[in-house]
């Protein structure tokens, strides 16, 4: 092999890891991003004076997943899409964040858009097994209702206290239980790879990832839900 060669191998081996770290850290800075609104989105939240998710609910929930500042839009044909995150419930605390999208539509004269903040208790192993599959519809599979709002709520219908999975919405500064009906839940497989090199099964499956096997910028909305759900 002529020295020359030896040369383009080694230009060609940098640039490919050069390249490689480039995608690492725009993928990485874009999981932070991500953490970082949840978790501003949760603390705003629990922390309100009266309207709130009972704590109770909080403690009992398997996992929780957050889908902060997604987009609603609508023009005859509606629609809706946003990037969000989900932790399970560990021995210990909770697991480290799994990247989800969410997509969704509906038909009828509308007009209008707006940013709503979604939030999805999962409250028990069958809620947990609907949303780790490649797709999850709600409603489509799975007990789903709005929850019940208020530090100390009582989950006293039926409907809540069946529910697999209990989900709330913030627009505008009001926050309430909502029903996500035809909303379409799938994990973001590319941004799992990147940060973990597991899917969003392996990382929420049975044993969970540790939310202290995450990189440190990804702990933040783990731990602020192990302080909430204490």
């Amino acid at each position: 092999m002529t020295l020359r060669i030896i040369l383009v191998i080694l230009l060609v081996s940098v640039f490919a890891i050069s390249v490689s770290a480039q995608n690492n850290t725009k993928a990485l800075r874009e999981a932070a991003v991500r953490v970082d609104k949840a978790s501003v989105v949760m603390n705003e939240i629990m922390t309100s004076m009266d309207k709130s998710i009972p704590r109770d609910l909080l403690k009992k929930a398997e996992a929780v997943v957050v889908f902060p500042g997604s987009i609603k839009a609508a023009f005859i044909f509606g629609g809706q899409g946003g990037k969000g995150i989900a932790i399970r419930r560990t021995r210990g605390g909770w697991s480290a964040p799994a990247f989800l999208n969410m997509a969704g539509g509906s038909v009828g004269f509308q007009i209008g858009g707006s940013k709503t903040d979604y939030i999805l208790l999962i409250m028990n192993d069958r809620g947990m097994n609907a949303l780790l599959k490649d797709k999850f519809e709600m409603g489509g599979e799975g007990s789903v209702a709005a929850g019940p709002v208020g530090r100390t709520a009582a989950a006293s219908t039926n409907a809540t206290a069946k529910a697999e999975i209990l989900t709330y919405s913030r627009a505008k500064g009001l926050f309430a239980g909502v029903s996500l009906k035809g909303v379409v839940i799938s994990p973001d497989k590319d941004l799992n790879a990147a940060i973990y090199k597991r899917s969003a099964y392996q990382i929420l499956g049975t044993p969970p990832v540790t939310a202290s096997a995450a990189p440190v910028s990804l702990q933040k909305f783990s731990s602020l839900v192990a302080a909430l759900s204490r």
